[in-house]
């Protein structure tokens, strides 16, 4: 039976090199039955001669032959470039693992015992031609990967370059970014270490109005301005300096080699001049200004992050300025940064710490001068810095979404506190409280709910809450605010308009939505003197509320002459330092056993 695969499409060719004729024969047989063209070599020069002549795919080499054996055979081979790649297998009688050893060192593939196995043979022959196809078939391969390397390499540097380029260029408006505007900063820091003469500046640019351009005429709109600012800004920027995209609608320019100061600031002065000329977009006419912040560079700076993180600061101080303008950065202003987020982390933390309290400030009904409610202001009880004042602590708040959970907390506190006051018969039952609710608190979804939980939780009647909504409140989420509205109503909760006549010129949503109060913002009030016609927009606040069957309470009364006068334009409350400031729980029961009256 034949137990090899017969192959007739094989051409390899095989030169079998042995002093011996009958195994010659024999391998020459065997081998070209399972067609291999097969030469014959009796000793080891005609075995040099044949594969010098014709090199064969493979050698077939035993070791003992005279006058010269088969190492020297070999190392003959692979000392002649023509031959030295030919694998060659040696056959021998030797099994001591010296002699194999040696014929691997002077360059055998394989090693065959005699007496051997004819499958033996055609397997390692089989594996050393596979090895032989592969490794001509690599070279092949490697020579048409040499050509397409030389033409794919110019086109590899090409990308690279424009990949190197759209890394370190912003896409929409093509000027460098973030990454690239970092490392010349990183460079201009170094040189102003090495050079005490050298100077440089940042300055940061914010648009003011972008959000608004975006979101009224929609992103392709914002794009086609932000192409339009940024080739506004590239025609004051000098090849020296850089000018960068940051993202969104920030800019900033690295200014090298600044002459003087006043140099950075007369730039400074002609681009925000440059932003009171409109952009002419392709369909339509927008007008924008913008914010700056400035600051010097010097060798006490280590990292660009700090470099743009100042100018940032100086560019918020800028806009809270009142926008349009520059400011220049100030160490304090770090400093001022720095404390601002601790007191937002000591918020965090006060928040989880109960370390928030509410205060309540009577609101008394100018009519009878009798306290007729109390508004709920939450104060916060710092462990270190003793009472913090809102103005510094409510923005936080707000800018950080924590104004959410704290406004729930206070709505939730003062209608328990009042319903356990009402209980215990402390106040009377026709009292109410005023709890604020901010913007971010009036957009949750789920508003609704949490009032029903606070109500049925302090069993507290709905109709002694009120709750006070700002007008942006109103005007920003004006889609939603009348199904929330009229919700309220409908539980008989008490509506108010917090800081009136201070926001939207517009008064038509006073039609649509249910509303029982208007409160006059202080602003109004600490205006009022003596003289009549300092009186303002009050009048015309008190003569509206009253056409539309709505009440009003005058915020921030202090002196009696202010509430001289509001008595006189028929207000209907007033609230302020001249009654009371805001009082802990305690002391605001106090206050009412003492039956008050102005």
């Amino acid at each position: 039976m034949n137990h090899y695969n017969l192959d007739l499409t094989k051409t390899e060719d095989i030169l079998i090199v042995d002093d011996t004729p009958d195994n010659l024969h024999l391998l020459s047989r065997m081998l070209t039955r399972q067609g291999y063209n097969v030469r014959k070599a009796l000793n080891g020069a005609m075995a040099l001669t044949a594969a010098q002549t014709v090199a064969p795919d493979l050698i077939l080499l035993d070791i003992m032959m005279p006058e010269m054996d088969g190492y020297e055979v070999c190392q003959n081979l692979k000392a002649n470039a023509k031959t030295a790649e030919i694998p060659v297998i040696f056959l021998s009688a030797l099994d001591d693992v010296l002699d194999k050893v040696k014929g691997f060192q002077v360059g055998g593939v394989d090693y065959i015992t005699k007496p051997f196995q004819f499958e033996e043979v055609l397997a390692r022959v089989q594996n050393q031609l596979a090895l032989r196809s592969a490794e001509l078939e690599i070279r092949v391969l490697n020579s048409e990967l040499e050509a397409r390397v030389k033409e794919r390499t110019q086109q590899l540097e090409e990308a690279n370059a424009k990949l190197l380029k759209m890394a370190l260029h912003d896409s929409l408006t093509g000027l460098p970014n973030r990454a690239l505007l970092m490392t010349d900063l990183h460079q201009s820091i170094q040189r102003s270490k090495a050079d005490p003469n050298y100077q440089f500046a940042v300055l940061f640019l914010d648009c003011d109005r972008f959000k608004v351009v975006n979101d009224s005429l929609g992103h392709l709109v914002g794009d086609e301005l932000l192409i339009l600012i940024a080739r506004r800004l590239n025609s004051y920027i000098k090849p020296q300096n850089t000018l960068a995209r940051l993202g969104g609608d920030e800019f900033a320019i690295l200014l090298t080699e600044i002459p003087d100061f006043p140099h950075v600031i007369e730039l400074a002065d002609q681009i925000l001049d440059s932003f009171s000329k409109p952009f002419h977009l392709e369909r339509h006419e927008v007008f924008i200004n913008a914010s700056i912040g400035i600051v010097i560079g010097h060798s006490d700076y280590n990292e660009p992050e700090h470099l743009l993180r100042d100018a940032d600061t100086a560019m918020y101080r800028a806009k809270a300025l009142g926008k349009g303008q520059y400011h220049i950065f100030d160490p304090v202003m770090h400093a001022a940064a720095l404390e601002r987020l601790q007191l937002e982390t000591d918020l965090r933390r006060g928040l989880e710490q109960q370390e928030l309290v509410v205060h309540y400030q009577p609101i008394v009904d100018l009519n009878s001068g009798k306290i007729a409610g109390f508004e709920a202001l939450v104060r916060w009880r710092h462990p270190e810095r003793g009472l913090v004042p809102p103005g510094l602590f409510i923005p936080i708040a707000e800018e950080t979404g924590l104004i959410t959970p704290i406004g729930y907390w206070v709505l939730f506190e003062a209608c328990h506190q009042l319903q356990t006051w009402q209980k215990q018969n402390l106040v009377d039952s026709r009292l109410f409280v005023s709890v604020n609710l901010s913007v971010k608190q009036f957009t949750q979804p789920n508003l609704l709910e949490q009032i029903d939980q606070v109500l049925e939780q302090s069993q507290l009647d709905p109709d002694c809450l009120k709750l006070e909504i700002t007008e942006s409140a109103i005007m920003e989420n004006d889609k939603d605010v009348a199904i929330i509205l009229k919700e309220l109503r409908k539980r008989h909760i008490l509506i108010s308009i917090d800081d009136f006549g201070t926001g939207y010129s517009s008064l038509s949503y006073l039609h649509s939505f249910p509303v029982d109060t208007l409160k006059v913002d202080k602003s109004f009030v600490q205006r009022l003197n003596l003289e009549s016609e300092n009186v303002g927009l009050i009048p015309v606040i008190i003569s509206l509320a009253k056409t539309m069957n709505m009440s009003v309470v005058a915020e921030g009364i202090e002196l009696p002459e202010q509430l001289a006068i509001l008595k006189e334009l028929n207000c209907g409350f007033g609230q302020g330092y001249f009654f009371s400031k805001p009082l802990p729980g305690e002391e605001l029961i106090k206050l009412l056993s003492l039956t008050p009256q102005w």
